[in-house]
This record gives structure tokens, sequence and C-alpha cells, in this order.
């Protein structure tokens, strides 16, 4: 009877210590980390930037005489010809005024050719003829001012394009100067956006010669415009108080629907050659500073503060901060924290970025 009792203590010992050692080597299981590498790749990363719409010619249309506004020739909002009469300032005086100057020419070229009559005859001197030409041009030259006077109460479009409100009505008393309305070219659109220095820089230094970029416009309502637009201008100087230097990409607007004023965002595909390209998810916050926890000699995880560059959807493009043979902790960030010792599987930086769905080029 007590030999039996022994053998049951030993059978029930080894049981336990089975069961024992299948719940440690399953928690050992239990408790792998899974590690990656940045993995280094040329890439691109589209930007969006916030941008204003021009129009190509935008002008203002003001009055170039004093008088009362007569007649109003177009509408607010409409489609105007180059030449196309849009306005008239009452033109009596103007018109008295080139009627008088007419009738002043007209005497004087008489005098002038009775005079010339005289000379060839050696009745007057040819001094007195001079007098009376000089005479002649004057009167002609104050006609023509009085039909340019004349001409300023008509006011003219100096281009196609479309008249916006107007600033004045029927009747209203106008000083020379006072504004009108205002006039748009919206054949082709100036749009205008900043872009960050590093980004400048990294467009240049991918831009082979002449090269122009070309650019997406996201609208209000967050459509796609119809057209690509080209980045034709930099301009000379950055802004020292923001970093920023201005772009100018030129769209074509053959349907009209783009108006001086618009606001949108420009969508510009920005190349990097080698970047240094890590998981979104590998990464943790601090104060407004990104972290990754590398896993160094024995397996034992510090905190590293990295360098955003540039950000696609689920991966950072890295500044700096860690290295491509660096290894980093990928899943389990929040059962860790610095100095600690994982036991870890690794896992292709390849294979990470294919199990994202982010196709980068």
């Amino acid at each position: 009877m007590k030999k039996n009792l022994i053998i049951m203590s030993l059978g029930a010992l080894l049981c336990y210590t089975s069961c024992e050692s299948k719940k440690d080597e399953e928690k050992k299981e239990e408790s792998k980390l899974l590690v990656t590498s940045p993995i280094l790749k040329d890439t691109t990363v589209t930007n969006d930037y916030v941008c204003q719409i021009h129009a190509i010619q935008h002008i203002e249309l003001r009055a170039l005489e004093k008088g009362y506004l007569k007649q109003i020739f177009v509408d607010e909002g409409k489609f105007v010809r180059k030449g196309q009469l849009l306005f008239q300032i009452l033109p009596v005086q103007y018109q008295a005024e080139v009627q008088k100057a007419e009738a002043e020419a007209n005497f004087v070229e008489v005098e002038y050719k009775n005079t010339k009559l005289l000379a060839d005859s050696n009745i007057v001197s040819r001094n007195e003829l001079a007098l009376a030409k000089a005479k002649l041009d004057k009167a002609k030259a104050e006609l023509a001012v009085a039909k340019v006077h004349l001409g300023f109460t008509e006011i003219r479009a100096p281009f196609d394009g479309i008249i916006d409100h107007f600033q004045v009505r029927l009747g209203s008393l106008l000083n020379e100067g006072d504004l009108l309305t205002t006039l748009s070219d919206n054949s082709k659109m100036w749009v205008y956006y900043n872009v960050q220095e590093a980004e400048y820089l990294n467009y240049k230094s991918t831009t082979q010669g002449n090269k122009l970029m070309t650019v997406n416009l996201s609208m209000a309502n967050h459509q796609l415009f119809d057209h690509q637009g080209i980045v034709e201008t930099i301009e000379a100087d950055f802004n020292n108080e923001t970093g920023n230097i201005a772009f100018r990409a030129t769209f074509p607007n053959p349907k009209g629907l783009l108006r001086h004023g618009e606001t949108g965002n420009i969508q510009m595909v920005v190349p990097f050659k080698n970047a240094l390209i890590i998981p979104q998810k590998a990464t943790f916050e601090v104060l407004e500073k990104k972290y990754v926890f590398v896993v160094g000699k024995d397996n034992i995880v510090h905190s590293k503060e990295i360098t955003i560059s540039a950000e696609m959807p689920d991966l950072y493009v890295v500044e700096s901060g860690i290295s491509a043979n660096d290894k980093i902790l990928l899943e389990g960030i929040r059962k860790v924290k610095d100095n600690t010792k994982i036991v870890y599987d690794y896992e292709e930086p390849q294979k990470v970025l294919a199990n994202l769905r982010v196709y980068a080029e």
C-alpha cells in the first residue's frame, strides 16, 4: 500500500512538472515580439499645399475722365471681347471741345494757305510763312488732344475676359480714376502655393535640365480639376519668417470653371532618392517628438528620437536618427520600455511593406 502511494505521488509530480514546462514554453512563445529594419529605396511623396487661384490677367477698369455715366453696354459676369464697348461717360463737353478744336484748326489752315500764296509771290517773308505753319501744327495737335479726351469717355475691353461686379450705376457722377469694375482673362490660371525649403531642395536636386513638373489641383469641393498644371515659375527669394518659397503653376481653363480668387490644394509629387522608410506603426510619440525602439546588443531595446522628412500612408521617410542597418521594434511597442530585454522574430522590411499594401517607386 505504501509503495502504491509513492508511485502515485511520483506520477502526479511528473505530470505537474510537464504541465508547468508546457505553460512556460507557451508564455515564452507569446512574449516574442516582431522586429524589422528600415529600407532604403527611391520613392515619391504626394504633398498637399494650400493655394490661391488667379486669372492670368486681372485688371481694374477705371474712369479716365470726369463726368456722368451715360451708358452701360454689358452685364456683370458676362464674357466680353477685346475692343468691345463697355461704358460711356457723358461726352457732351468733350464733343464741344473737339468741335471747337476742329474749327480752330480749319481757320488756321486757311490762314496758312493764304500766307503760303503770298510767300510764293514774295509779298510776305519766309519767316511769316513758318510762323503760320507752326500755328497750324499747334491747332492740329490741340484737335488730336481733344479727340483723345473724347475717346476717354468710352471704356473698352483691353482683352477678352469676364466682367466682374459693377462698382457704379447708371447716372453716377465719376471722377477721374474712379473704379468701374474688374476684368479677368480666365483662359489660363496662375495658381500660387508655398513650398518649404527642404522640399524645394529635393525638387531642384531631382529635376533634370529644363524639365517642368506637373501638378494636380484639388478644388474646394475636393474634386480634382480636369487638367494638370505645369510649374513654370519659382520666386527668387525665400520668406525668412516662414522658410517658404512661392511656386506658380499654370493651368489651362478651357471650360472657364476656375475663377479669379478661388482657393484649393495643389498636389505635388516630390521624389526622394535613397529614402529611409519605416512603417508608421513602428513609431511612438512623446511631447510631439517621434521615437522608435532600436534593438541593441544582447537584444536590449533603446528608444531613439527620429526626424521625419515626409509622410505617406502607413509610412514615414526618416531624415535622421536611425540607419538602414538598425533593427527596430515593429509590434509590441506598448509592452516594452528602455533597456528591456526582448525575444523577437525578425521580418524582412520588403515583406512588411508588402503587408502594408503601400507601393513605393
